[in-house]
């Protein structure tokens, strides 16, 4: 085997072996840097369900409240609006209240 022929082999290997693709909810924008979650903790924002946990049913108001106190809010519920955020607490909205604003935009748009 050459060098070539193993240098294409470990590509390939490489090709289809790679890790899977996951969702990573971190907004690529500047304002996140300035946003009042920035060192919370992340399950604050994004259980897996509050309403499987009702332990942690508490949780979805502190989120919301520490977005009443953030520079960034509009931004980022805008920026979840634009991309159709499908989970977790932005700008200060729960994943049914963006479906319904986005609603509520495309009826107001047609």
């Amino acid at each position: 085997m050459t060098i070539q022929q193993t240098h294409q082999s470990t590509r390939r290997a490489h090709q289809t072996h790679e890790a899977p693709q996951t969702h990573d909810p971190r907004p690529p924008v500047r304002w996140a840097a300035r946003a009042a979650c920035r060192d919370a903790d992340p399950a604050l924002f994004f259980p897996f369900t509050w309403d499987d946990h009702p332990s942690r049913s508490g949780d979805q108001a502190r989120a919301q409240r520490i977005c009443r106190t953030c520079p960034v809010q509009p931004a980022c519920l805008a920026w979840a609006l634009r991309t159709g955020e499908p989970d977790g607490i932005w700008g200060g909205t729960t994943p049914d209240e963006r479906r319904r604003i986005r609603a509520r935009l495309r009826q107001a748009t047609a």
